[in-house]
């Protein structure tokens, strides 16, 4: 057994290193934050994906260069104008040793389409009809653009193993938000690796799984090691000393650094995840009006948190959509201007100002308890008195859910790489029932702006589908539906040896199932 670490300490940590059996083909990773739960269902966010790309397998993945492979989907075709039918591997197995079939996918969309945080992107499909054992056809209500996108969402899991009660009477397969379920603390995939030891907040251990499918993979890692490392400083210290192999992410004051030392190798990309901050019209009276809305977009200087805080390491943002997608309008800029903030607070009544809460992680996104710190700072010249909380992830997710602050931080990538799933689940009007809005704090609500992304997302015509994407984005600029600082850029580090430059991508899932040592 591995001895538990003790972040607070340095030593602890070395010694927590050292611990850990050096064998060739064990690769020591050191994330900032560690999964907050074993349920792929449970919550839509980036350690989520990234730990379901290690368990679990998708139907369908993308590649470096964003477009798609087969994964245990090895062949689709077009049945009609709403009907795609998958083809299944055949011989792929779960950890429990249970053979996937195309049961395993009906019972996992079906869990998909409950689930709070992911019913809204499935809410275009109307069923899944299993055809035999190896097929399925995914169905939507009407012509859908992106059912090769969604389907890199779904990653199928054991029904067999999460089907029928635990010892207490629970049902296994119960989904359950920041709770304690059967599915939050027990895992059967079909991914390259096992859970076979975790320690909430301290260490993961991945082994290999010796029945994986995938045998043309290159991959050559029997374990990984997963230790979160909230503190930049001491990730990277780690990873320069040679405690740990790989690192993310690699904070911008550090880029340098890692580039110009020895045996250890940076591997940067653009990014398209977008940093935002929501202003709740719910808590705050103030923030209805779309002229605070505005103020506060003009007192926030984007440009000078990327260039001091990011280190030039981001680009500025003045919309979700970055260049490259469809809805992305060269038109918007970002619109800092301290004295046309001032007079919008006074127009709108509010030049003496007014207090309020804001939230933000301090250990999920790259300098995010710095960047709201700067953006309180901001606030203040125009009479705005913020009381700011940053906390570790796993504590501000339940916040965030809760709506218990009146600004909160978000960040966020369009994992099917499209522009409608940003004001999807950012800006949309919230609907538990279709699962719309789900991550829109602030409250905001534009029927105009959801009925273009309705019709966007049944329009095949990719002209047609950028002119409507691009209305939604100046409607939600137009009426400072939230405050857009950059789309944060991608940095990871790791040792010589490790091949990690073949592995990683710009949806920050990085696939360790084909990682190649020396």
């Amino acid at each position: 057994m591995n001895k538990p670490l003790r972040m607070a300490a340095a030593v602890a940590l070395v010694g927590a290193f050292a611990g850990v059996a050096n064998a060739e083909t064990t690769v020591k990773v050191a994330y900032d934050a560690d999964p907050v739960s074993l349920d792929p269902h449970e919550q839509l966010s980036g350690g989520t994906l990234q730990l379901s790309h290690m368990v679990f397998d998708p139907l369908v993945r993308w590649t470096q260069d964003l477009q798609f492979e087969p994964r245990l989907a090895e062949s689709w075709e077009q049945i009609d104008s709403t009907t795609t039918r998958f083809h299944l591997r055949d011989g792929v197995k779960f950890h429990s040793g249970n053979e996937l079939t195309a049961a395993d996918v009906e019972w996992t969309f079906d869990r998909l389409k409950e689930s709070p945080d992911f019913k809204g992107i499935f809410s275009p499909f109307s069923d899944l009809k299993v055809i035999d054992e190896d097929t399925f056809d995914l169905i939507t209500s009407e012509p859908y653009p992106l059912v090769l996108h969604t389907a890199t969402y779904i990653f199928p899991m054991d029904s067999a193993f999460y089907t029928g009660t635990t010892e207490d009477g629970k049902d296994k397969s119960e989904l359950v938000k920041h709770g304690d379920s059967f599915a939050s603390r027990n895992v059967s995939g079909t991914g390259p690796f096992v859970v076979s030891e975790r320690e909430q907040g301290v260490k993961m251990v991945f082994d290999r799984f010796d029945g994986y499918w995938d045998k043309a993979s290159k991959g050559n890692v029997d374990k990984i090691v997963l230790t979160p490392i909230k503190e930049d400083p001491t990730r990277v210290a780690a990873l320069l000393s040679g405690d740990v192999d790989f690192i993310a992410p690699v904070p911008p004051t550090d880029l340098k650094r890692i580039e110009d030392a020895e045996g250890v190798n940076l591997i940067t990309m653009p990014g398209t995840r977008i940093i935002t901050f929501q202003m709740n019209q719910e808590r705050v009276e103030a923030f209805k009006d779309k002229r605070v809305r505005q103020a506060i977009d003009y007192a926030v200087n984007n440009a000078g948190i990327v260039d001091r805080i990011m280190r030039g390491f981001g680009t500025v943002a003045a919309q979700a959509s970055p260049a490259g997608y469809l809805g992305h309008d060269p038109a918007l800029t970002p619109r800092y201007d301290l004295e046309k903030a001032k007079a919008l607070m006074a127009e709108a009544g509010y030049a003496d100002g007014f207090s309020i809460t804001m939230m933000a992680p301090n250990n999920r996104y790259v300098n995010d308890d710095k960047i709201a710190q700067a953006v309180a700072s901001m606030l203040s010249k125009i009479n705005i008195k913020v009381d700011l909380q940053a906390m570790p992830k796993a504590q501000y997710w339940p916040k965030f859910d809760e709506r218990a602050a009146d600004m909160m931080m978000i960040g966020w990538h369009s994992d099917t790489e499209d522009s409608a799933n940003f004001h999807q689940f950012l800006s949309a009007c919230p609907s538990k029932e279709t699962g719309n809005g789900q991550y829109n704090s602030g409250n905001y609500c534009s029927t105009e702006a959801d009925a273009l992304m309705a019709a966007s997302n049944s329009e095949t015509d990719p002209a047609k589908r950028a002119e409507m994407l691009k209305q939604l984005e100046g409607i939600l600029y137009n009426e400072a539906a939230f405050i857009p600082l950059h789309w944060q850029n991608l940095a990871w580090g790791a040792r010589e040896g490790v091949h990690a430059d073949a592995i990683v991508n710009a949806l920050n899932f990085p696939y360790f199932g084909d990682l190649v040592v020396d």
